[in-house]
């Protein structure tokens, strides 16, 4: 099927029809970037100190566990806090003496005091995310990317059963109005579930997104069409940094950047359905209309209507035969069938080495990427030129990469790339805090480090893993990305917060860690893809017997 469709494609080439996809799904990774990237400036970290009653103890000290310590010392004496936070010694509680009694007890701190030199109003100020609340802010930027990790397993499948097109409408609408609506809602909980639900619309109109620009583009332009089609993230970066410079409001900063969403709605009423998809599932008319339109947008020359006809019906004929023995296997077949395919790439040597360092490396590079893009504040008091720095270096990742890629392979760059991140982040953790512009510096080197991580890993994963089990493969180690995402944001608010220089060790040490698990890694450049997993072990390998596969022969 892939090679006769793809010699379709080829002859179509890369004129006006595959690039009106392209800048339209671009466009629309830039609108999605700013609400992936939202913690950063709508619930940042924002410094804060007890609002306290005028009976508090001045100055306002901590008690220690033994309370009479302090009611026979001086009164002006000064204790340390055991539960110091941000920073802020009495930001979480205060002193109060009885009246009565004489006695002084501590007192937990129910409404604070916030610097708004740098924003007017956060989603941290205004519903108070500090100290027990403090979870709540991390919780803020973690629940979108659980959101995406529920909603990556749920599009995959919907978007085979009902459509590319169909799944990108759908996730494209309700992502614009959940993300202005979300700007209004009253109250912090409310907040959190849309935030959840922008998640699950994120791959349901990004992936499948991707997955439509890469089934609609000729096999040669690939590889630089899927490198060059993130461009725009890296552009929806540097903007977001602006559009935070400019409002510093959240509720009218994330309307300002969600009604823009609006206006990609109108390219989907001109974008076409999958004809790939199209043709896999039987309509094979509609597939030929939208196969006549790029060539006439092209100026392209297609093969006779009877013969793509002919092609569509071959192709569904196949289809429609394997869905057929699939349906008549017995139900004791599809349990025994359904355990393998649970533990398949775990069963052999070479796939289990792919997959587990598969695992690390994008957990790793998800957990890196989205804690230095949120931790602006963490390493500079300008988190507004933080960001658009950091969209201005990944710049470089998505251009650049592409020729590093094609000349010196994806191994070699991968574990460099890991390594550049995890040095630079080792050497900002011993730099004083005096040379802004020296960590900045650093940063910003394990920031074009990790950004071509990202690049080189999706490209990479899709040639390790055969055919037979890519798709498996590379959605599970998606997964494993998106909890490394979930991590970053706790792993800053509770230990970066206390010991700053815990964050960039744990992202320099696991940077590294993940260079080494690709140490065993095969080079896949000028290689064929594996089809199979025997293709893969060399055909010889015992653990691909009949006794531990369900069907032997559909393997080979």
């Amino acid at each position: 099927m892939d090679n006769n469709f793809d010699s379709i494609l080829t002859q179509l080439g890369t004129g006006k029809w595959n690039l009106f996809y392209y800048f339209a799904l671009s466009y629309w990774y830039a609108c999605v970037s700013y609400h992936t990237l939202g913690g950063a400036f709508l619930a940042p970290d924002v410094g804060h100190t007890c609002h306290v009653p005028e009976s508090a103890i001045i100055p306002k000290v901590s008690l220690p566990s033994d309370l009479g310590a302090i009611h026979a010392g001086s009164p002006n004496a000064s204790y340390s806090n055991s539960n110091a936070e941000d920073g802020d010694e009495s930001s979480c509680t205060y002193l109060i003496q009885n009246i009565t009694t004489g006695n002084i007890t501590e007192e937990q701190c129910t409404s604070w005091d916030f610097d708004n030199t740098t924003f007017v109003s956060t989603v941290t100020s205004e519903f108070e995310l500090v100290c027990d609340w403090k979870f709540l802010r991390a919780t803020y930027q973690s629940i979108y990317m659980f959101g995406i990790l529920v909603g990556a397993g749920l599009n995959g499948y919907m978007a085979d059963k009902y459509g590319r097109k169909r799944m990108i409408t759908i996730g494209a609408t309700c992502y614009s109005f959940i993300a202005v609506i979300s700007a209004w809602l009253p109250n912090i909980s409310t907040i959190i579930v849309a935030r959840f639900l922008l998640g699950t619309m994120h791959p349901t109109s990004l992936q499948t997104g991707y997955i439509l620009g890469m089934e609609v583009t000729q096999p040669n332009m690939r590889s630089a069409i899927g490198m060059l089609q993130f461009l725009s993230w890296a552009i929806g970066t540097l903007l977001w940094g602006g559009w935070a410079y400019l409002i510093r409001e959240w509720r009218w900063l994330q309307t300002a950047v969600s009604l823009p969403c609006f206006l990609f709605l109108p390219t989907l009423l001109i974008m076409d359905e999958s004809p790939r998809w199209l043709i896999v599932i039987g309509r094979h008319k509609e597939a030929l209309k939208v196969l006549q339109k790029a060539a006439r947008w092209n100026k392209a020359e297609l093969p006779e209507e009877r013969m793509l006809l002919n092609m569509m019906k071959e192709i569904h004929e196949q289809m429609r035969s394997e869905s057929t023995q699939e349906a008549e296997t017995s139900m004791k077949m599809k349990l025994k069938r359904w355990l393998y395919e649970a533990t398949i790439l775990f069963r052999t040597p070479k796939l289990r080495i792919i997959t587990l360092a598969m695992y690390v490396d994008y957990f790793v590079v998800a957990m890196v990427y989205f804690g230095l893009n949120l931790s602006g504040g963490s390493f500079t008091f300008d988190p507004f030129l933080f960001m658009v720095i950091s969209g201005i270096v990944e710049i470089p990742s998505n251009t650049v990469t592409i020729p590093i890629v094609s000349y010196f392979g994806r191994k070699k760059p991968l574990i460099i790339s890991y390594f550049i991140t995890g040095v630079s982040m080792l050497t900002q953790a011993v730099i004083p805090e005096e040379h802004v512009w020296l960590v900045i510096t650093m940063v910003m080197i394990g920031k074009l480090g990790i950004s071509t991580v990202f690049q080189i890993l999706f490209l990479y994963a899709s040639e390790l893993f055969p055919t037979e089990v890519r798709t498996r493969g590379m959605g599970t180690a998606m997964m494993s990305s998106r909890a490394g995402a979930m991590v970053s944001p706790f792993l800053m608010s509770f230990i970066g917060a206390v010991y700053p220089w815990t964050t960039p060790v744990v992202f320099g040490l696991a940077s590294i860690i993940a260079g080494i698990a690709a140490l065993p890694l095969h080079e896949t450049l000028d290689d064929s893809l594996p089809d199979t997993i025997l293709h893969l072990e060399g055909f010889d390998n015992p653990a691909l017997d009949t006794e531990d596969t369900p069907d032997k022969q559909e393997i080979r």
